[in-house]
C-alpha cells in the first residue's frame, strides 16, 4: 500500500509520527462508458468553456469567485489557512465511540507509526482500549479540513473521518406523522421478533452479491449465453392487521 498522508498525531504534548493508508477499497465492477455505435471508449476532457480546447492538467488552477472576479488559490494558501492542521491530527477531546451517530461516518484510514517500536503509538492504543474511548480531532487532507475520530482496531490505530454537524440535514422538512399509538401486544411481538433475529455483528458474513451475479452475467454473455436468473418471490401475509403480520413473521424461520 502507498501512504496518502504523512504527519503526526498530537496527544497532549506527545507527538506520534504516522503515515495514513486507505483502509477501504471498492468492490464494484470497473465498467467503462462506450459509444453504443462502435463500442469506442468515451473520454472526459477538461475543456476551456471559451476556446472549447482541452486544458493541460498542469495549467489548471483553483479559484473562488468573489463578486465578478476569480481569486486564484495556490497550494501554500491552503496550507496557510490551517498550518497547524496540515501535518498534525490534534486530539482535542476523548469521547465514547457509541455516542457518535453512524450518520456522521465517512471513510477510514489505517495509521502506521513512522518510527520503529514507537512507544507513544503503543501507549495511545492501549489507553484507548482500556478507557473504551476514542480521540476526537481535526486535520487537513487534500486541501480540506476533516473532523475525525481515532480508535483502535485489531492492534492498529484507525482514523475515521466524520462529518461536521452542519453537513447533516435537519429532519424538520420530512412529512413524519406525530406520535402513533402502538398497542402493548404489538410492541411485545415486535421485540420478540427482534430478539429472534438478534446476533453478534459479523460483517464477513455479508458479501457484495450483486456485483458477483453481474460478473456471472458478463461471463455468460461473453460465451453467447444468458444465465437463468432466480426471481425473488415476495412473502405474502394472510391479513393486513399489523399484529397478525408480526405473529406470522415470528413463526417464520430465519433465512426461510
Amino acid at each position: 500500500m502507498r501512504s496518502i498522508w504523512k504527519g503526526s498525531i498530537g496527544f497532549g504534548l506527545v507527538s506520534i509520527p504516522v503515515k495514513l493508508y486507505s483502509a477501504v477499497q471498492s468492490s464494484s465492477l470497473d465498467l467503462d462508458m462506450l459509444d453504443g455505435r462502435d463500442h469506442s471508449r468515451i473520454r472526459y476532457q477538461r475543456v476551456n468553456e471559451k476556446t472549447h480546447k482541452e486544458v493541460p492538467y498542469e495549467k489548471i488552477v483553483k479559484g473562488y469567485k468573489l463578486d465578478e472576479d476569480y481569486i486564484i488559490l495556490e497550494e501554500r494558501d491552503f496550507e496557510d489557512a490551517a498550518p497547524e492542521k496540515s501535518k498534525v491530527i490534534e486530539i482535542e477531546s476523548f469521547v465514547d465511540i457509541a455516542d457518535v451517530n453512524p450518520m456522521y461516518y465517512e471513510t477510514s484510514y489505517y495509521t502506521e507509526p513512522d518510527t520503529k517500536n514507537n512507544k507513544a503509538y503503543a501507549l495511545l492504543m492501549q489507553a484507548l482500549i482500556k478507557s473504551k474511548k476514542a480521540g476526537l480531532g481535526r486535520f487537513v487532507l487534500r486541501s480540506t479540513e476533516n473532523l475525525c475520530i481515532i480508535h483502535p482496531v485489531d492492534g492498529v490505530l484507525v482514523i475515521t473521518k466524520i462529518r461536521f454537524g452542519q453537513e447533516i440535514r435537519s429532519t424538520e422538512d420530512l412529512n413524519i406523522a406525530g406520535e402513533v399509538k402502538v398497542s402493548k401486544k404489538e410492541l411485545d411481538v415486535g421485540l420478540a421478533l427482534i430478539n429472534q433475529y438478534a446476533e453478534d455483528f459479523d460483517v464477513s458474513k455479508f458479501k457484495d452479491e450483486y456485483h458477483t451475479e453481474l460478473l456471472k452475467i458478463i461471463k455468460a454473455k461473453a460465451k453467447g449465453k444468458r444465465p437463468t436468473i432466480k426471481k425473488l418471490k415476495p412473502q405474502k401475509t394472510k391479513g393486513t392487521d399489523l399484529y397478525e403480520q408480526l405473529m406470522d413473521s415470528l413463526k417464520t424461520k430465519k433465512g426461510a
